[in-house]
């Protein structure tokens, strides 16, 4: 028979197991990444940046085309026969048929391409990993990226980390909400559990605490 102590230890230790369960993570999880079909499967178009750099052609018209032009810190470009043309905030098809309305004043039925030369990635492009990690960092979003690439990217976890209790916290292009997911970064790691890989978007952000004990 239980005495008086010994119900007071069992229920200790059932609410000890409910804390635990709380702190293992907080909100949904995410379905596993593919390693197949999925894996070259395209991703969203890229989102043009302060700072990167852009090689513009109009076709037939080589004296309106440049090459390397930085977009300004202010997100806009210049070149011939445009001026101050704002580029930040556009896919590159969007920013050449804005080129195109602008130089058909000027000549006709122009032909205009835009190429992304080199990347530095808007914050919504990038995604960020932070708290208990060997190097916190922000990383330029590739197409198909998944946690493990990432982690693998910052060094892993750091000695106290608690991965199991990490979070992904990603933005609802929709609605604009913020909707946090469960990682399990040491099974994942630690474990080479697969099922714990997830897939990552744009704009995601992995933040892993420390271990409490």
């Amino acid at each position: 028979m239980f005495n008086s102590l010994s119900l007071a230890r069992l229920t200790g230790i059932a609410f000890a197991s409910v804390t635990l369960a709380s702190c293992a993570g907080s909100g949904a999880e995410l379905p596993s990444a593919s390693y197949a079909g999925e894996q070259n499967a395209p991703s969203e178009e890229y989102i043009i940046g302060p700072l990167d750099q852009l090689t513009i052609h109009v076709w037939r018209n080589p004296e309106l085309s440049a090459e390397n032009i930085q977009v300004r810190p202010d997100g806009r470009i210049t070149i011939p026969l445009v001026r101050d043309m704002p580029a930040v905030g556009k896919t590159a098809t969007q920013l050449q048929n804005d080129i195109h309305d602008e130089l058909v004043r000027y000549i006709e039925q122009p032909i205009v391409s835009v190429i992304v030369s080199e990347f530095n990635s808007t914050f919504d492009q990038q995604i960020r990993v932070v708290g208990s990690t060997e190097q916190p960092a922000s990383l330029p979003y590739r197409a198909n990226m998944t946690v493990l690439d990432a982690m693998i990217a910052v060094g892993g976890l750091g000695e106290f980390a608690a991965g199991n209790r990490a979070k992904l916290l990603r933005i609802n292009r929709t609605t604009g909400e913020q909707v946090e997911y469960r990682l399990r970064l040491s099974d994942l790691l630690k474990r080479g559990d697969s099922s714990a890989n997830v897939m990552l978007r744009p704009g995601d952000t992995i933040i892993i605490p420390e271990s409490r004990f």
